[in-house]
């Protein structure tokens, strides 16, 4: 899906106009990467959080030459599916019954 695909479901979905949809997709993606800049986590419940981690410097390599070059430490995004949303990705894996402790 694509940010237009997004725009299109959300017009469609609130009866709005393009442009409203548009607005609306995109004071989300600002929010949460404003919020990301500022070092702060955004959880949505039921489909999972966005939080940002320090990366190390280190030492890597050039894939075209072979060449060491030192990768500086930086900061990176990061999502993690919540449980909900990981079940309904896999939904084989909740249609088997737990079995109970003995």
């Amino acid at each position: 899906m694509t940010k237009a695909d997004l725009v299109e479901k959300v017009t469609r979905l609130g009866d709005l106009t393009r442009r409203d949809g548009e607005v609306i997709v995109e004071t989300v993606f600002d929010s949460v990467i404003s919020a990301l800049q500022s070092g702060d986590k955004i959880e949505i419940r039921g489909f999972g959080s966005f939080r940002i981690r320090q990366r190390n410097p280190r030492i890597g390599r050039n894939p075209k030459t072979g060449e060491r070059v030192e990768v500086p430490a930086k900061r990176v995004p990061y999502f993690k599916p919540s449980k909900e949303l990981r079940d309904l990705v896999n939904p084989a894996e909740t249609a088997a019954p737990a079995t109970p402790a003995s």
